[in-house]
């Protein structure tokens, strides 16, 4: 295939326009059509860990603690360190649960994770060396991401006030969203920055994370268990020698171009300002970054162009071929970085597209429940009806009792009011004989009394 000069000058723009970055394989999951590969239940280059079961591995994700039961806990390491001072870590996961739900989810990049952490949590770990970003709801707060360091020497298990020791935290609801959540690390020669969902949560310039460090994500569940899914772990880089095999090649390779950060150089949570050793310089700059509005990181595109030149100076085929083979050379890198980026945009496109139709034969689902409000809409319709006839037929009814019960009270009332006139009368003209009699009666018992005793006694 053929290209034209003016399609050859319009791709050199376009990858020239573009910060290359280069995918580490051996650090990364979920960036192809499937986690593991068809067959087996386990993530190449990656070790996993839980309590009382491992997570379960499907084909595009990782279920870290299941919906039930809960006190749940699972863990997921890289086995190989990084090797590289200027790194983007990109995960993605998705948590649902009940409305008082619990549970953290925690992502680690420490010295020898697998050991030292294992599938520990913020409050259960006990010393490590390295970064810890925990993303729970602290306080109560509905979501909070938050980010620790360690040094190696403070015991998180036994510090009673372990939430004081962020250096770093941002409020985000995460749970219940229906959708993948996006958690970015970025970590360049001068600053260290956290984004959620293409916001910035928090960043620093102080912070330096030398390499050997491991990556890993370790989830925890309560009683009342949330469900935490993780659908990949990518990490990107700007050196395209990718290859983490062997540290010390690593180790050679950047004192080749300046020097190695030392392991020990890292920055303590109380000495944030804490730059690297006087003795060990600090490790040359590979990918110059410039700040823009809101403190967002912005790739700068032509840090890794090969410079323009006039072309009086190149008097020698030899020039000329090591400028084209440069070039040409250059040009291929950034190719195989966009060619990498169209791939993985495509299988995040597919796995989009899958929960896509998902999502729409739910919606269709639904849909054909709503087909019966007509019918409910008619069923509610004749209740109303039969409940008017039934009404109407109750105040009839209570009219025509109200009338019985007046009719028949007022033929009783009359009929009784005759029969008491009738008795009433003649019961009281005996009444008034009785006492008119008995006082006759007693004024004549009286007047005989007082007759006798007036009369003189007579004696012998």
């Amino acid at each position: 295939m053929r290209w034209t000069s003016s399609a050859a000058a319009l791709v050199a723009s376009f990858v020239s326009s573009a910060q290359a970055q280069y995918l580490v394989n051996e650090l990364s999951f979920g960036y192809g059509a499937r986690i593991a590969p068809e067959g087996t239940y386990s993530v190449p280059n990656f070790a996993l860990q839980g309590r009382p079961n491992i997570p379960e591995v499907l084909s595009n994700k990782l279920i870290m603690t299941p919906p039930a039961p809960g006190n749940q806990r699972g863990a997921i390491w890289a086995e190989k360190p990084v090797n590289h001072q200027s790194w983007i870590a990109d995960v993605e996961f998705r948590v649902n649960g009940p409305e008082r739900g619990a549970g953290n989810m925690n992502i680690w990049l420490v010295k020898d994770g697998a050991h030292n952490v294992g599938s520990e949590s913020l409050y259960t770990v006990g010393k490590f060396e390295g970064l810890l970003l925990v993303v729970d709801q602290y306080g109560g707060s509905g979501g909070m991401v938050r980010g620790f360091l360690n040094d190696g020497t403070n015991d998180y298990k036994s510090n009673h006030h372990v939430d004081g020791l962020s250096f770093g935290n941002c409020y985000f609801p995460y749970r219940n969203l229906g959708r993948p959540i996006q958690i970015k690390l970025r970590h360049t020669d001068t600053k260290f920055s956290v984004e959620v969902d293409s916001h910035v949560c928090f960043e620093s310039d102080h912070i330096r994370i030398p390499g050997g460090y491991n990556f890993g994500i370790t989830a925890a569940s309560a009683d009342n268990p949330d469900s935490i899914e993780v659908y990949k772990l990518v990490v990107l880089s700007d050196d395209h020698n990718t290859n983490t095999n062997n540290h010390n090649q690593d180790h050679h390779n950047t004192q080749d171009h300046g020097s190695q950060a030392h392991p020990d150089a890292y920055a303590k949570p109380a000495e944030m300002g804490n730059k690297l050793p006087s003795d060990h310089a600090p490790p040359p700059p590979q990918q110059k970054m410039s700040f823009g509005r809101r403190g967002q990181v912005a790739d700068d595109p032509f840090d890794n162009a090969i410079p323009d030149q006039e072309a009086n100076k190149i008097t020698s085929s030899a020039a000329q071929f090591a400028d084209l083979h440069n070039r040409i050379q250059s040009l291929n890198h950034h190719l195989t970085s966009i060619f990498r980026a169209l791939g993985q945009n495509a299988g995040i496109g597919e796995q989009r597209h899958e929960e896509t139709s998902v999502m729409i034969g739910e919606i269709k689902g639904l849909m054909s429940k709503l087909d019966r409000l007509e019918a409910i809409d008619n069923r509610v319709r004749e209740v109303e009806t039969q409940m008017r006839a039934l009404r109407n037929e109750l105040t009839a009814r209570l009219r025509d009792s109200e009338n019985s019960i007046k009719y028949h009270v007022n033929d009783k009332h009359e009929v009784l009011t005759d029969h008491v006139k009738a008795h009433a009368s003649t019961g009281h003209g005996k009444l008034i004989f009785v006492i008119v009699g008995s006082q006759v009666v007693m004024g004549g018992l009286y007047y005989f009394y007082k007759k006798r005793k007036s009369t003189p006694k007579k004696y012998l």
